[in-house]
């Protein structure tokens, strides 16, 4: 069912879930969210599964208005969001009635934002993703980005709908500099002792280069042993490339399936959302941890955003959908203490 009409489509916003897998070794990329973090949490906002397609919005948020009740939450960067006219905090989830009207400034930290709606957006499924993949033209709102007067339609999603806040403790903070840790790749025999304690030692920046495919790093060269082509091997999200100019390239959501650069190593899945928000000029710091390590923080991760405990409960009344001899019903529960 219609439920949004675009009026703002911002800089550059697309239709996204966790990413097309299975596929690159028909050369096909991944695509998918840049910062999971904000994804799954906003999609727990509003009682979806992780997996729900969302709005990913750079830069600059969209504005729109409601065709339909529902529920939706914004997570992300720091920007201004407001519910006709009211400002409203992100990381939270709101009820929204046909009607009313979102609007969305510029990210003052941060470089994405996430809009989530009860029931995830109703696009086809295009190789088990609802993902864009913008430069193959395929998922999302027919392959593109989102443009003014699109119109998405949002399933109906049975079961509780109750509005909540993610607790302060676990919203992402601004940071200057960021700390991203790594594994050790297996190419990392193709750097000097040298270049393998330069890249952790010293401090690199973001550069405008970067985009959904790869984020280009600027600082001391990374010293190779005798050169960096290799063999086209496979590319993962967040491997980081050091072509022969010995400057970083991490690989993100839409990278290539293969690359013939050298790879010193793997940015770990947690930290992948720290550099989805690094604006230009964000410095970096790199830090060599083991897979152990790695998994730990990763199941670490999980439980914060599918535990209650992560969140804190704004509303008294809980409303349920039931299908009831073939009719759909709306329930509502409140509660006592």
């Amino acid at each position: 069912m219609e439920t949004f009409k675009i009026t703002d489509s911002g800089l550059l916003s697309s239709i996204q879930d966790l990413g097309r897998y299975g596929y690159q070794r028909y050369g096909v990329s991944c695509s998918g969210v840049m910062d999971e973090y904000s994804a799954k949490i906003g999609n727990f906002l509003v009682g979806n599964d992780e997996n729900a397609a969302v709005i990913e919005t750079t830069l600059k948020g969209i504005s729109g208005e409601f065709l339909k009740d529902t529920l939706i939450s914004v997570t992300g960067g720091d920007c201004d969001v407001f519910l006709n006219d009211e400002k409203i905090k992100l990381w939270n989830s709101y009820e929204v009635k046909a009607g009313d009207k979102l609007k969305m400034g510029f990210c003052k930290s941060g470089l994405r934002n996430y809009i989530a709606f009860s029931g995830g957006i109703d696009v086809p499924v295009v190789m088990n993703s609802r993902s864009t993949n913008l430069k193959a033209k395929i998922g999302g709102f027919s392959g593109r980005k989102l443009m003014v007067n699109d119109t998405l339609s949002i399933f109906e999603l049975l079961g509780k709908k109750e509005t909540k806040g993610l607790k302060e403790e676990f919203v992402p903070k601004a940071l200057g500099e960021i700390e991203v840790r790594v594994i050790l790749g297996q190419q990392q025999d193709y750097f000097t002792k040298a270049g393998i304690e330069t890249f952790f030692r010293e401090t690199y920046s973001t550069t405008k280069d970067g985009d959904r495919m790869g984020i280009r790093l600027s600082g001391p060269e990374v010293e190779h042993v005798d050169g960096a082509d290799i063999i086209s091997d496979g590319i993962t999200f967040g491997a980081i490339q050091i072509p022969g100019n010995g400057q970083p390239i991490i690989m993100m959501a839409d990278r290539q399936t293969t690359g013939g650069y050298t790879k010193i190593g793997n940015v770990i899945t947690v930290d992948l959302s720290k550099l989805a928000q690094a604006k230009p000029g964000t410095k970096v710091k790199f830090k060599e941890v083991d897979e152990k390590e790695a998994i730990r923080l990763m199941r670490e991760e999980k439980e914060l955003i599918f535990s209650e405990d992560s969140y804190e409960i704004r509303s008294k009344k809980e409303s349920f959908s039931i299908i009831l001899n073939g009719k759909t019903c709306e329930v509502e529960i409140e509660r006592i203490k």
